[in-house]
C-alpha cells in the first residue's frame, strides 16, 4: 500500500512536471511583499531584488538581510525557505540569495551571487550567477547546474520605474532528460507612484514555451507604517493579498496567494536593514 508521504510526493512530482506553478528548477519568486502584489516586482528595489531583478540592487545601497517561508498550498511536506543578503561596496551592491523547496524525497535549491550598479541617478543594471541543485530519491539522485540572470531598471522620473529582467538565456540543463532545461524567463514591467503612499505595479512574464502571464499588484499605506496589498496573476489565475508593517529599519510581511484548483499558500517574511 502506498504511504501518505509517498502519495504526496508522487502528486507533487506530477504537478511539478505539468504545471507552470510548480515546475522543476523553477525560479520561485520570494518575499511576502512581492507575493501579496501578484509578484509584479521587476521594478522594485530592496533586499528581495536578489530574487526578482538584480538591477534593483543598484538602487539599494544598504547592508540588509531577509528571511522568507511558505508552505505550497498548505502541504506540510512541501515548504519553501529563502534568504537574501545585500552588501554595499564602493562600485555598487552585492546580493546573496538562497532558496530551498521540497523535502528529503524531492527537493531543489538555488544559490545566487549577484551584483547591481547604478549609472547616474536614473539607470541601474545587475547580473547574477546561480548554482542549482536538484535531488530526486531513486534512479536520478542529484543534479547540478549553473545559470545566469540579470536586468536593468530605468527611472524616467520620481514616480515611475521601468524594469526588464532575463533569467537563464543560455538554456542551462539540469533535468535528467537532456531536452529539459532550467526555465528561461523574460520579464518587463513598471512601478507607478501616482500619489503619496500608493504603488501600482504591472508586469509581463514570459516563460519560454509557455503562455504569457500578466502580473499586477497594488500597495497602499493605510496607517503610518501599516501597508495593505493585493494583486492578481494570470495563466493560471491566482489572487493575492497581504499586509506589511515597518518598525524603524525592521519590517515584517504576510501574504496569501490563492490558486483556483490547488488552494491557498501562506507566505511570511522578515527583513532588516542593518546599515
Amino acid at each position: 500500500m502506498i504511504s501518505h508521504k509517498s502519495l504526496v510526493y508522487i502528486s507533487f512530482l506530477i504537478i511539478g512536471m505539468t504545471s507552470p506553478v510548480l515546475s522543476q528548477s523553477d525560479n520561485f519568486p520570494t518575499g511576502s511583499r512581492a507575493a501579496s502584489m501578484g509578484n509584479a516586482y521587476v521594478g522594485e528595489s530592496d533586499v528581495w531584488s536578489t530574487h526578482h531583478n538584480q538591477a534593483g540592487l543598484g538602487f539599494f545601497p544598504h547592508f540588509a538581510i531577509g528571511f522568507h517561508h511558505e508552505n505550497k498550498f498548505l502541504v506540510e511536506e512541501y515548504p519553501m525557505h529563502a534568504m537574501a543578503l545585500t552588501l554595499p561596496v564602493k562600485p555598487g551592491t552585492f546580493g546573496f540569495s538562497y532558496t530551498y523547496f521540497g523535502n528529503k524525497l524531492y527537493n531543489e535549491s538555488k544559490l545566487g551571487l549577484g551584483f547591481g550598479k547604478q549609472f547616474g541617478s536614473r539607470l541601474a543594471a545587475g547580473v547574477q550567477l546561480n548554482y542549482h541543485h536538484n535531488y530526486i530519491m531513486g534512479e536520478y539522485e542529484r543534479r547540478d547546474a549553473l545559470s545566469v540572470e540579470g536586468g536593468i531598471q530605468y527611472k524616467p522620473d520620481e514616480k515611475l520605474t521601468i524594469g526588464v529582467q532575463l533569467s537563464n538565456p543560455t538554456r542551462a540543463i539540469i533535468s535528467p532528460f537532456e531536452q529539459d532545461t532550467i526555465p528561461t524567463y523574460f520579464n518587463i514591467g513598471f512601478d507607478l507612484k501616482p500619489f503619496d503612499k500608493f504603488i501600482l505595479a504591472i508586469q509581463l512574464k514570459k516563460k519560454l514555451d509557455h503562455e504569457l502571464r500578466l502580473l499586477g499588484g497594488m500597495e497602499y499605506e493605510l496607517l503610518e507604517n501599516l501597508y495593505i496589498r493585493t494583486g492578481i496573476m494570470t495563466n493560471p489565475v491566482q489572487s493575492t493579498f497581504g499586509l506589511g508593517y515597518k518598525l524603524g529599519k525592521l519590517s515584517a510581511d504576510i501574504a496569501f496567494t490563492h490558486h483556483q484548483i490547488l488552494g491557498f499558500t501562506p507566505h511570511f517574511s522578515f527583513q532588516a536593514i542593518i546599515r
